[in-house]
């Protein structure tokens, strides 16, 4: 697994792919935060909190994860180098596992430059620190854990078609279904009772507990789940391509 693992990552970094997606992350998410009139814009809020920046990257990772995770297997099958990897002393869910943690490692390294937004909403808010420190570690440790269930949903995307672009597509409807559609829903409430057990199949549900700053362990539960789900059909669809 490590070896894979090492192998993405020469891939990603060495084409200048994963600076790239870093770059347009942070860049996109800036201009959302600090340049463009919106409700994520923090000096329009006028309050210090990053909520904004919790609120819009699940939406930008939606698109992003899926467009890293993409050529992960796909690419692999397209170029025949995936035959070669069944011969090589490495089991499947290895492959898979590898893959998954590089997309994960890209995934989290796109919020680095976001603490510099921590920083300025720090500084600027009064009096200075006037931040809810377990509101926005909470946050994170949720953001990072949601981009594991989006990286795990991509490489399972990935392992279900040889072409990149309909991995890339497949990857974002699963993203979407599972972190709005699925809300969105259930609040229609046409399913009376159901609609609570339909809300709590989704992402958001999960996701906002961490934003309110609570680590509760049945959310973790429910995203490691879903990541070994995902990972394990994966691994399963490859299998069934030997």
């Amino acid at each position: 697994m490590i070896a894979i693992f090492k192998k993405e990552l020469w891939n990603f970094f060495g084409n200048w792919n994963a600076w790239l997606i870093i770059a347009a992350f942070s860049i996109i998410s800036a201009l959302f935060l600090f340049f463009f009139e919106n409700n994520f814009n923090l000096f329009e809020i006028g309050s210090a909190t990053l909520q904004s920046f919790f609120v819009l990257s699940p939406w930008l990772f939606m698109f992003i994860i899926p467009a890293i995770s993409m050529r992960t297997l796909a690419e692999e099958e397209q170029s025949g180098t995936l035959f070669w990897l069944f011969s090589q002393p490495v089991k499947i869910t290895e492959i898979v596992g590898g893959k998954f943690l590089s997309v994960w490692l890209v995934g989290i390294l796109c919020l680095l430059p976001s603490l510099v937004y921590y920083y300025t909403v720090y500084v600027l808010g009064v009096p200075e620190g006037n931040i809810d420190g377990s509101m926005t570690f909470g946050s994170y440790i949720g953001l990072i854990i949601l981009i594991a269930a989006f990286s795990a949903v991509g490489i399972l995307a990935s392992s279900l078609s040889s072409n990149q672009i309909m991995a890339y597509l497949l990857g974002v409807f699963l993203c979407f279904i599972l972190y709005f559609g699925i809300e969105q829903l259930a609040s229609y409430k046409l399913m009376g009772g159901a609609d609570y057990i339909l809300q709590n199949i989704g992402f958001y549900q999960h996701f906002l507990v961490f934003t309110r700053g609570q680590i509760d362990t049945r959310d973790v539960c429910y995203f490691l789940f879903v990541i070994f789900l995902g990972l394990g059909l994966a691994s399963w669809f490859v299998w069934k391509k030997k």
